[in-house]
């Protein structure tokens, strides 16, 4: 399958060299530092579980030079979401199906003011890796999975076709009858995990460790779930007690990647994490004083330039 990964960072470069490795056809848009070291010494992913080097990948510089793809995978940062989707229009008018493996749950609605809606399929994924230096991706610990799944709840074939390709490459993939809820569950545990690990610049170890930490990581999550319902998704009322023991089970050292932004003075995402339960609660008239703390602690640093 050809495969355009926009987007090679800790997502997109990990992802994309397992189906790459894999014999998949696939083709990296990666700009920079980061995408010239690439196309001159491969991607080097260091991994406990599944470490790659693709010596000679297929790497370009931006998205109209990619001239063909079946399945844009799209891993850039929330922010240029917007100029990436106009991009892609070509090619997902030709017929390539578009995952956002993103996080958020506002980022497909930006995708739909550019693309046709039928080329949108709903992805999330779930892994700690980070580019190490120009050209290395480090991943931490052994979590690494994508969920993907139509809007309209349907297991179509290429929904299983993909989600087959991705199991041979050894990404831990399944297909969502509710990708919807799958979205906004992921979203739930990472607006705990990035607000949490971002103000205190600690990993979940320590943090979940904590009773006053651990409390306020619950009530971070519970205002998103209260959100999430107002606006029509079911989620569980276990939801947050279930993400807690899951984060239980989650390597100590791992980390979010705007905490690692933070730390390298580096733009934040938080307009669509904390930043985004807010916003959206705003619209539902809900109150959410935790994630409205966050983002006011984390604010002098969203436009990066300051490291913390």
């Amino acid at each position: 399958m050809r495969i355009a990964v926009v987007g090679a960072g800790g997502v997109g470069g990990y992802f994309g060299s397992q189906l790459a490795a894999n014999g998949e056809d696939v083709v990296f848009v990666a700009r920079g530092a980061h995408g010239a070291a690439i196309r001159e010494h491969g991607l080097l992913v260091r991994s406990d579980e599944h470490p790659q080097h693709l010596t000679s990948p297929n790497v370009v510089e931006s998205v109209d030079r990619v001239e063909e793809a079946e399945l844009v995978v799209l891993a850039v940062k929330l922010w240029d979401t917007d100029d990436v989707a106009r991009s892609l229009a070509p090619l997902a008018e030709a017929g390539a199906a578009v995952v956002s493996l993103q996080n958020g749950v506002q980022k497909d609605d930006v995708l739909r003011r550019y693309l046709p809606r039928e080329s949108i399929l709903g992805g999330a994924c779930y892994i700690s890796a980070f580019i190490e230096s120009p050209g290395v991706i480090a991943h931490h610990g052994a979590l690494q999975r994508i969920v993907l799944g139509e809007y309209d709840r349907t297991r179509s074939d290429r929904v299983l076709d993909i989600v087959a390709r991705c199991r041979a490459a050894g990404i831990n993939a399944e297909a969502s009858d509710d990708i919807e809820r799958e979205l906004w569950e992921k979203y739930v545990f990472l607006v705990g995990m990035s607000a949490l690990t971002s103000a205190t610049r600690l990993t979940m170890g320590p943090i979940r460790a904590n009773h006053e930490t651990r409390r306020l990581l619950a009530e971070v999550m519970a205002e998103a779930v209260a959100v999430g319902r107002a606006r029509g998704v079911h989620l569980d009322d276990g939801l947050v007690a279930e993400r807690l023991a899951f984060i239980d089970t989650v390597a100590p050292g791992m980390t979010s990647s705007m905490a690692n932004d933070l730390a390298e003075g580096r733009r934040l995402e938080l307009p669509w994490l904390s930043g985004g339960v807010v916003s959206l609660a705003a619209e539902d008239g809900i109150g959410v004083p935790a994630n409205r703390t966050i983002a006011a602690l984390l604010a002098p640093y969203v436009d990066g330039g300051v490291a913390a």
